[in-house]
């Protein structure tokens, strides 16, 4: 039997024009908590409902343990716990009225029922406010019976869109926890903006950026397969200073790729650069200052981190360069190296953008 539990292939999602999910492919193994991550907007929670059959995609097709979205739904959805980001509670029953409600609505009766309600309630520890109504729980309470109704069918796949979200760390703590034993006897996909929390619950690390899986690897690997970067503090004359003056003396440095300016304290400018290899630029970034003649502050070397790793892989070249653009009245060796990865991406999304034009004009 095969070891595969969600087999997507080409998933694509239209909005009209927009495409909120474009081509998007990707397995994940039985047994593996995997971390889907992506920024606002980047097609996380459409992959998420196109896998729970809640939204049909606009092409392509995903299988869940074997049962095909679109030929056995029933039997997509039978192997899926799924926990929204909205907790779908209904505050006026009491915990066991709720667990008994969405038992039945899984086609559990009787003593199956019975032992299910016991098995989660125990897993998911609700013991304590089991006979309370939803509406006075906390929010952790809360994420605890969204976790357990999830369960009741003992599915070997769970599916859990920002379970932490609004937690206290006291509380994020226990739902991590948690997570972490469930995945020992089942498959979790597990959707945050937490990076910490990847990086110690999960094992596999999917990213998404404008629809398109970008990474697919461990948090390991993502964050040492990249490049370390730099910051520079310099003081500002008090005449005849241009940000863009300081990004021409550091673009000269062979290695550099990006300059972008970031906020700094008054009467001081901060650059950060991103090198094109990993060679240590220290040493040429002071003799470019000196040689510029800038009043280097500060000059600081970071290793890289899945934070950083998720920033260059979502956040746009062209965003990257937002600052350059502001000084437009020259031309300056440093505008062409941060724009440089931004004309690569234009040429990235040139194709989508173009078909959607085309399907729009067909309208």
């Amino acid at each position: 039997m095969s070891d595969v539990m969600i087999a997507a292939r080409g998933l694509t999602k239209r909005y009209g024009p927009h495409r909120a999910l474009d081509n998007a492919s990707f397995e994940v193994n039985k047994g593996e908590i995997v971390g889907f991550l992506g920024p606002n907007g980047a097609g996380k929670s459409t992959t998420m409902k196109i896998l729970t059959c809640y939204i049909a995609p606009s092409e392509g097709t995903a299988t869940i343990k074997g049962a095909d979205i679109w030929d056995d739904p029933v039997g997509a959805r039978a192997a899926i716990g799924y926990l929204p980001e909205s907790t779908p509670l209904y505050a006026e029953m009491l915990v066991a009225e709720y667990l008994e409600f969405m038992g039945e609505m899984r086609g559990l009766q009787k003593d199956a029922l019975r032992k299910a309600i016991k098995k989660v309630v125990e897993e998911c520890n609700l013991g304590g406010f089991y006979a309370q109504e939803i509406r006075t729980l906390s929010k952790g309470q809360k994420q605890r019976v969204g976790l357990a109704q999830a369960l009741i069918h003992e599915p070997p796949l769970l599916i859990l869109d920002e379970p932490m979200s609004g937690l206290d760390p006291n509380q994020a703590v226990e739902i991590r926890d948690l997570i972490r034993t469930l995945g020992k006897e089942r498959t979790v996909i597990l959707s945050t903006h937490n990076l910490a929390e990847v990086q110690v619950t999960c094992q596999r690390v999917l990213i998404i950026s404008k629809g398109k899986i970008v990474a697919d690897d461990t948090p390991q690997a993502l964050t040492s397969r990249g490049r370390n970067r730099y910051t520079v503090l310099i003081k500002k004359p008090e005449k005849g200073y241009r940000d863009a003056s300081a990004r021409d003396v550091f673009a000269k440095v062979k290695g550099v790729d990006t300059i972008r300016a970031i906020e700094a304290e008054e009467g001081a400018v901060k650059l950060e650069i991103l090198p094109s290899g990993k060679d240590d630029l220290r040493a040429e970034l002071f003799k470019a200052a000196v040689d510029g003649g800038l009043t280097l502050l500060e000059l600081r070397q970071h290793a890289q981190n899945l934070e950083q790793t998720f920033r260059d892989l979502t956040l746009t070249a062209a965003e990257a360069g937002e600052d350059e653009d502001e000084d437009e009245e020259d031309e300056h060796e440093a505008k062409p190296v941060a724009k440089a990865s931004a004309k690569d991406e234009d040429e990235d999304d040139d194709e989508p953008a173009s078909k959607s034009t085309d399907d729009k004009e067909k309208e």
